[in-house]
Parts: structure tokens; C-alpha cells; sequence
């Protein structure tokens, strides 16, 4: 197909030696671009992916003059290769590898006491922290929280307690044969970066740049001086922030430049993604494709449920089953299944290895901190869905879950639905906003909070993986908030589909 001006000015940059960061939106055709820019030039590039997945896809797509790998897969070639023997070691539970560490015995910070696995856990969770950021030593920093240890204080005294063992198990890691703490492939691209490595390049080509970790974002822009860079995203959908995944986009040196027509929709949902835009103060706003008829409204057989939590995805594969729906997890159930058996182990009596929950001795214990402690409240949903369900029959419908192929409707996170599109989509009820209550029925009512970035920029990744027609569902809430409709645009109301809640049967 001819090309759009804006992805021709894009190749008339790229041609003329600029280094770029290419704002895409949602559905824009990114790849087709950056396939565009590398055949317009016989230099030989590389093209970063995100994950295997998208490399194996781009390199049926690139012409033979771009390398398409991961960063792992660089790092692989350079110096993984070296740590074969230990890539291949079988699992060992962490409190061996804490023990081979020197952690023989548990610690109390606080009212709390920390068990020698927890540290263990700890400790192995500090060296993977570390191995994605740029920096060249560990610290505190490093160190994850705790529930139950957030007071800064506590934190502080747990860090100083687990720093030392942290880099006990870094300078392990460093041994190419043998080791007590098991080798994984984030640990050779950390090595890998510490080298400095210079990439043999003439371009290249960083996708998903607004979700880089810190490490692959070092490595490069460490290319500026002998490569032309160029970095492709979408900075409203920088979602991963809280697993120290950064948005590189927006402060990078170079010419910065926008893809805004989408492909995937048209454009009555282009208007309601950038409802959200606006609300995120995006650098970019979209417009849809007119021959494209994505409408907004109630959609009674949804291809795709998006979720904004875990537990939110599990209510709604159980609630779909219970109707006698074959239903499909994004991801698959995993997770899930490790929290609701560190839920059974607790409501046993017995201490959980689980990183989220291991600091509680008992199922009362985790109810008390979700219902009473501010910094617990995202756990309530989990104790509500065990109180409500149990453990028995949530890890029998993660057992019960179909193949994506063969399913009748997938349920997914938003998180996991990024990059990926289906026909008709519904929003989960977990995206519903509580309602303020006010003191008296006279009194006027209380403003609703303001919308946050984060909250404004999952919401947006969430409403464009439709390609056919979307329900607002838990998200309707947007319609009746002072700040939900952008100066010259109405969308229509959308209602959830009663069945997909929970509220009613089939």
C-alpha cells in the first residue's frame, strides 16, 4: 500500500541520518513502517524486538539487511554461551540457594519476623531488580518491598540486613560452570551490559521503546556514536512502570515524529482512545480509518473480557464457566494458581513461600491487613474471591481452562492484552471506579477523584484492541467524570453485558 505522509516523513528522516523516536499509536502500523525504512537503504541494521515471539515475526517481514533479534539474544551470543552448564541446572527451591548463601536462620525487623526462606526469596528477587536497571552495583535500592515491612524505616533496616547476601549471590553468578544460585537469562544480559558492548551496526531499530528496562535502554543508546538510532512506541502505553520498565521516548536527543492514522479502527473508537489521550497528556492523538466500522455499544458474545487485575480475570473465568462457556486465560493460569495455593496454605495454618504473601502467618492475618492497612487494599479482591469461592474451586477452573484456539472467549489483563486485538471486546467490571459516598443525602455530592496517568494510559491500551465493536462496560463510569469528554467530542454510553459481571446467570 502507498505510504501515509507521516510515515513518509518518517523515511525521508531516516534516510536523511536522523536519529528518531517514532510515536505510534495504537494500531498505526509501526512495523510496516520500520520495514519501510529499512528498504529504503542497503546499510546493514539491527531491529531490537520486544520478545522472541515478535522477532521470529519481523524477520519474515524485514528485508536480509536487518538482523531481527532480542537484546537476550545478543547477549546470548556474546557471552551466554559461556554459562551453558548453569542455564541447564535443574531448579532448586531458594532457601537452598539462601542457605548455600549463608542465610541459616530468620531475622525480625520490627513486629515482624522475616523466616530464612523469605529472606532467601528476598534475596534472589534483589539480584533480578538489579539486573534490570543500569546500574553497575547493587544496593538498597534493589532491594523489594515487603508487605508488612513498608514503613520506611523497617525497609531500611531489611535492606541493610540483605544487601550483603544480594551481592554474595551476584559475584556466584559471575562463575561460567558451576553455582549455588541458579543461572537465567536476565543474569548473562546484565553481564552482557556491563561490558559496555559496542553493536556492529549502520542503524538501529529499538521497538516497544516506551517499556524499556533500563539495562536494554543503556545498551542502546551506548550505540549513538557509530549507529543511527531509532526508536518506535507509544508512550500512552507505557503500563509496565512498576516492574522498572521506563518510557525512553519522550527525552530522547533526536527527531521526534508521530504515526497517528490507525489501521485497526475507525472513527468513532479513534474519538474514544483519545478521550483517554487527553487524559494521559499523550503526545499524540489518533484518528481512525473511515472504511473501517468499529462501533461503540452492548456486545452480547465478546470474543475478549480485559480486566484490570489478576483476581478481576479470575472472577470472570469463573463467572464464564458457571455459565458454560469454554474460556481461555491470556498467559495461562499459572499465577493464579500460586496465589490461590499460598491462599490454601494459609487458610490451612501454614506459612506461604508465595513473594506477595510470605510474610503472613495465617489466612486471618492477610484478611486483617487487605480490610485495615491503606497499603493492603489491593489485596482485598484476592480475599474476597477465596472467602467467596474457595481455593478447591478456583484451582479447578484454572484447571479447566481451554486452549485460546478452542475457546470460546478469552479473559485477559489488559497488560497481557497489549499488542494484541480481537473482533469484539467487553471491559471488566474491576475497571469500575467506586462511588463517593457523601455525609448526607442533602449534602451536594463529593467530586469524583481526578484521573491519573496510569490509570488513563491502561484504560487507552484496554479500549483499542477491538478491531469490530467495543463495550465500555467498567469503564462507563468515564462518561458521568467532569474530566471524561475532551472539548468537541461525544461517544455513546456503553452498557456491560449483565452475565460478564457476575450480576445475573445465562
Amino acid at each position: 500500500m502507498n505510504p501515509t505522509d507521516e510515515q513518509a516523513a518518517a523515511a525521508d528522516a531516516f534516510h536523511a541520518g536522523d536519529h528518531l523516536a517514532l510515536q505510534a499509536g495504537a494500531g498505526t502500523g509501526k512495523t510496516t513502517t520500520l520495514t519501510l525504512l529499512a528498504r529504503t537503504t542497503t546499510r546493514r541494521g539491527r531491529y531490537l524486538a520486544y520478545n522472541r515471539a515478535i522477532a521470529q515475526d519481523a524477520h519474515a517481514r524485514f528485508p536480509h539487511n536487518v538482523l531481527c533479534k532480542t537484546a537476550h539474544a545478543l547477549a546470548y551470543a556474546a557471552v551466554g554461551h559461556r554459562y551453558t552448564r548453569r542455564l541447564g541446572a535443574p531448579r532448586r527451591p531458594a532457601w537452598q540457594t539462601g542457605h548455600a548463601l549463608g542465610i541459616t536462620k530468620a531475622v525480625r525487623i520490627g513486629d515482624r519476623e522475616v523466616s530464612q526462606r523469605a529472606l532467601s526469596n528476598a534475596v534472589l528477587r534483589t539480584v533480578t531488580r538489579f539486573c534490570h536497571t543500569a546500574d553497575e552495583a547493587i544496593t538498597s535500592h534493589h532491594v523489594p518491598h515487603l508487605r508488612g515491612l513498608e514503613d520506611t524505616d523497617l525497609h531500611t533496616e531489611f535492606a541493610a540486613h540483605l544487601v550483603p547476601f544480594a551481592r554474595k549471590a551476584w559475584v556466584d553468578l559471575q562463575h561460567p560452570d558451576d553455582g549455588a544460585v541458579r543461572f537465567d537469562h536476565d543474569h548473562y544480559l546484565k553481564i552482557w551490559a556491563l561490558t559496555q558492548p559496542r553493536i556492529d551496526t549502520g542503524f538501529l531499530l529499538l521497538d516497544e521503546a516506551q517499556d524499556t528496562n533500563p539495562v536494554v535502554e543503556q545498551i542502546f543508546l551506548n550505540q549513538r556514536d557509530h549507529a543511527q538510532l531509532v526508536m518506535v512506541g507509544d508512550s500512552a502505553q507505557a503500563i509496565y512502570h512498576w516492574r522498572g520498565a521506563k518510557d525512553v521516548m519522550t527525552g530522547f536527543d533526536g527527531t521526534q515524529l508521530t504515526l497517528s492514522q490507525s489501521f485497526r479502527f475507525g472513527p468513532d473508537l479513534a474519538a474514544e482512545a483519545n478521550r483517554w489521550l487527553h487524559l494521559a497528556d499523550a503526545p499524540i492523538r489518533l484518528t481512525g480509518t473511515p472504511t473501517v466500522p468499529t462501533e461503540l455499544g452492548p456486545v452480547t458474545q465478546p470474543d475478549a473480557v480485559l480486566c484490570r487485575t489478576n483476581v478481576g480475570a479470575m472472577s470472570q473465568v469463573m463467572t464464564l464457566m458457571a455459565a458454560g462457556y469454554q474460556v481461555a486465560l491470556a498467559g495461562g493460569g499459572d499465577s493464579l494458581q500460586a496465589l490461590a495455593l499460598a491462599a490454601r496454605d494459609l487458610k490451612e495454618g501454614r506459612r506461604t513461600h508465595h513473594p506477595e504473601l510470605i510474610l503472613f502467618p495465617c489466612w486471618g492475618d492477610l484478611q486483617d491487613y487487605a480490610a485495615h492497612d491503606p497499603a493492603g487494599r489491593d489485596l482485598q479482591p484476592l480475599v474476597n474471591l477465596v472467602d467467596t469461592h474457595g481455593t478447591n474451586a478456583i484451582l479447578t477452573a484454572v484447571a479447566h481452562l481451554a486452549p485460546e484456539p478452542h475457546a470460546q472467549i478469552t479473559v485477559s489483563t489488559a497488560h497481557k492484552a497489549k499488542g494484541r486485538e480481537w473482533p469484539r471486546v467487553l471491559i471488566a467490571d474491576d475497571f469500575a471506579r467506586a462511588k463517593n459516598d457523601t455525609a448526607d443525602d442533602q449534602d451536594p455530592p463529593t467530586p469524583p477523584d481526578p484521573v491519573d496517568d496510569a490509570e488513563a494510559r491502561l484504560a487507552y491500551v484496554a479500549v483499542t484492541r477491538t478491531r469490530r465493536r467495543l463495550d465500555l462496560g467498567g469503564l462507563s463510569w468515564i462518561h458521568d467524570h467532569p474530566d471524561g469528554t475532551p472539548p468537541g467530542q461525544n461517544t455513546p454510553h456503553t452498557t456491560a453485558l449483565p452475565l460478564l459481571t457476575g450480576s445475573t446467570g445465562p
